[in-house]
């Protein structure tokens, strides 16, 4: 598969398989679970649009107010279960370099995700190597 190179792909890729890992450990389907996963794949593989209508500053300031709080309630979710669970916190300090560039990624490095699949192979690798 041409994606399996793009950091997105590779958290998604992660997330499928720990999601069947646990599914096959408490044999049970995480229905719930697998669709916000798919939400976010979707929410993040999103490439910013170039607008052509200015926002104003009250508009920006609500969007990013959203925003925030959309970040606010996954520190939140992720803090919570790390606390309590340390396995949980050994799994995201492994994978880190997996999915940390696909959340902390810019539209500029979001673009870059969704360009030809060997494009951000090279920024991606001198990017590990640092």
């Amino acid at each position: 598969m041409a994606e399996e190179g793009k950091p997105d792909a590779q958290l998604f890729q992660l997330l499928s398989n720990l999601l069947l890992q646990v599914e096959a450990l408490t044999n049970q389907e995480e229905v719930e679970l697998r669709s916000k996963i798919e939400t976010l794949g979707l929410e993040v593989t999103k490439v910013p649009s170039k607008s052509t209508k200015q926002l104003d500053e009250l508009e920006i300031a609500k969007e990013l107010d959203r925003l925030s709080a959309k970040l606010d309630d996954v520190d939140e979710m992720i803090s919570s279960t790390m606390a309590t669970d340390p396995q949980v916190q050994s799994l995201l300090s492994s994978t880190a370099d997996v999915w940390m560039p696909v959340i902390t990624a810019n539209s500029e490095e979001r673009r870059k995700f969704t360009a030809s699949p060997g494009d951000n192979n090279t920024q991606t690798d001198a990017e590990n190597s640092k």
